[in-house]
């Protein structure tokens, strides 16, 4: 289904064309107008201080599911709004329908703060595998598509990820420890280590279109939330990275990873990463 969806018609790339204008629409609607304009009234915290919704998060996460199940008749939405309002939307990960897996604003505080670095991400996926992904940083003027088995591309423009340079130090955006559970935050402090320069994470999003256009060398994560990671692993893949899970197998979108995963420029950069994990472990 996902496949006529998206290649009905060789060399057609209008499916692809029409969800791209889908997000731009909802980022123009609802998230930009917003953009160091909010109230004190449309910030709620959820968790805690590092985990907020805005109205533009709710507001463009509506935008998207309407635009989005009308471009695939049958499909479902799993975003990350809806599934704080309802944990068992998450459910449809493992179901038989196409899945829209969204994040409406992903790097929320750093929208609050009204900064640039903040992106909408949309990954389409079916029966646990990701054959699309678009993140869209509005605010830079980014658009990077990934289609699974066809690349991936920023503005147009192909992207590769490349490889360190030989004896380099490798950067490495991870997780705050100060959100881990004992083991995790144990394994994190791996990568401080000689030849790794690992630092805070911002917008998950661009952590890994950072890595995907060969800025930053890997990313280290805890959380395996979908929304966050389904969009920017494929964009890493297609661009010539590699990912995989502390058992060094890849990361599942449903859930159930061994924790921290890590997504790299090259297999030999990623096999780096998750040797510091395990002896931090």
């Amino acid at each position: 289904m996902i496949d006529d969806f998206l290649y009905g018609t060789a060399g057609d790339t209008g499916p692809l064309a029409e969800v791209e204008a889908a997000v731009r629409a909802a980022a123009a609607a609802e998230i930009v107008p917003r953009h160091r304009k909010l109230a004190a009234h449309e910030i709620i915290e959820k968790s805690g201080p590092h985990d907020l919704v805005t109205a533009a998060d709710r507001l463009a996460e509506e935008h998207l599911t309407a635009a989005l199940t009308k471009l695939l008749p049958g499909s479902v939405v799993v975003g990350e709004e809806s599934v704080h309002a309802d944990p068992a939307v998450y459910d449809a990960l493992g179901g038989d329908a196409p899945v829209w897996i969204v994040d409406p604003v992903d790097g929320t505080r750093q929208f609050v703060r009204g900064e640039a670095a903040f992106c909408t991400l949309v990954a389409l996926a079916q029966h646990g595998e990701v054959h699309a992904s678009w993140t869209y940083a509005p605010v830079l003027g980014e658009m990077a598509v990934a289609v699974r088995g066809r690349g991936a591309t920023l503005n147009g423009t192909p992207l590769r990820a490349g490889a360190p340079a030989p004896g380099a130090v490798l950067s490495v955006a991870m997780s705050h420890p100060d959100y881990t559970t004992d083991a995790q935050k144990r394994a994190l402090l791996g990568l401080r280590t000689e030849g790794i320069a690992a630092r805070p994470c911002g917008s998950a999003g661009l952590e890994y279109l950072a890595v995907a256009r060969g800025d930053l060398d890997a990313t280290a994560f805890n959380w395996e939330y979908a929304w966050d990671h389904a969009a920017g692993l494929l964009l890493v893949t297609e661009a010539g990275g590699a990912q995989a899970t502390l058992a060094g197998v890849p990361f599942r979108i449903a859930g159930g990873n061994d924790l921290p995963f890590t997504a790299a420029r090259d297999e030999a950069t990623a096999e780096r990463i998750l040797t510091a994990l395990r002896a931090g472990g």
